[in-house]
């Protein structure tokens, strides 16, 4: 299967009642060939308008943050968890993640990532739970580098705030960026 056929799916997608409120669904975007994912949380009001990751207020953020670490937005492969905007930007629910974890898993099948990134607690939790890793809270664990053994290769595993949460706390910023800056080294390192 290819990311293509990914979005076709993700277009026919009954499975929760997001699907009624969609404009366009947020399947994903951006390069494979680094093997850098970045998994956020749902689509926002602009995501959906435009069927495409991070391009509002958190999308400004997320690329000076990216920059940080010494990359572009056309490095990486961006996606979120929920590939439809809940109602109102409100949090997904555990349903509408279940629904959408199967999506999730063919991406991560298909990109075969050597780094992973996820942008939130909705993202760490998924993957903190797929990996077998204790479930931290995003506070306590942001920033922290985690080497993974999947069935495809070594995967570089590391927990980020979400990059709208920069927008509200001057000091979230600041550890994001601090965050960044120490994943450009380590990301410079386990790619080589």
């Amino acid at each position: 299967m290819e990311l293509d056929d990914l979005k076709s799916m993700v277009l026919k997608c009954r499975k929760c009642p997001l699907y009624k409120f969609r404009t366009n669904p947020v399947v994903g975007s951006g390069s494979t060939k680094k093997g850098i994912m970045l998994v956020g949380e749902a689509p926002g009001k602009k995501e959906d308008e435009t069927g495409l990751p991070f391009v509002g207020k958190a999308g400004k953020v997320l690329n000076e943050l990216l920059s940080k670490a010494g990359l572009k937005r056309d490095d990486v492969y961006i996606t979120n968890i929920v590939k439809c905007r809940p109602p109102n930007n409100r949090d997904p629910t555990e349903e509408e993640i279940n629904a959408c974890k199967p999506y999730l898993d063919i991406q991560f099948a298909i990109i075969k990532p050597k780094v992973l990134i996820t942008l939130g607690r909705y993202s760490m939790e998924h993957f903190q739970k797929k990996f077998g890793l204790p479930r931290e809270s995003i506070s306590r664990c942001h920033g922290m580098h985690y080497k993974i053994r999947t069935l495809h290769s070594n995967l570089l595993f590391v927990p980020m705030y979400h990059p709208a949460a920069s927008l509200y706390s001057k000091l979230i910023k600041e550890r994001s960026m601090n965050d960044w800056e120490e994943l450009g080294k380590a990301i410079g390192k386990y790619l080589k």
